[in-house]
């Protein structure tokens, strides 16, 4: 099934859905302790593997982190192809001095941001 890339349908659809716990970004260079399983995400950079986790796993593994987060998904199915989305929500969330910090996943996007804004972010974004 493709996603939706019509930017009117997916804003009035995104229905944004505030995910249980806290979340936190992790640079790390060796995953093979890590049980997979536990990650939300992993990417690799450069400098590192990011890996972004529910902050009481990361606090077992002892990882470090710097920034904890709250993590909202879209729930309206997006394409990969869908173009200015991510502009829309992200500028909202700007106006109302909310940083963000976006991870495309197959069928939705999700938006990462500090757990004091995760209330008003979830308000300005259910207003689409």
């Amino acid at each position: 099934m493709n996603g939706e890339k019509n930017l009117d349908i997916l804003l009035k659809s995104m229905k944004p859905q505030l995910n249980e716990g806290s979340y936190v970004f992790c640079n790390i260079h060796d995953i093979s302790n890590l049980d997979i399983t536990d990650c939300l995400m992993t990417f690799k950079e450069a400098e590192g593997i990011t890996v972004i986790i529910n902050k009481e796993t990361a606090d077992k593994y002892g990882l470090n982190y710097t920034y904890v987060a709250s993590w909202i998904t879209l729930t309206v199915h997006s394409s990969l192809e869908a173009v200015g989305l991510t502009a829309a929500f992200s500028g909202a969330l700007a106006n109302e001095n909310i940083s963000c910090n976006v991870v495309a996943g197959y069928y939705h996007d999700h938006i990462f941001v500090d757990t004091k804004d995760a209330e008003k972010a979830i308000e300005i974004l259910s207003k689409f």
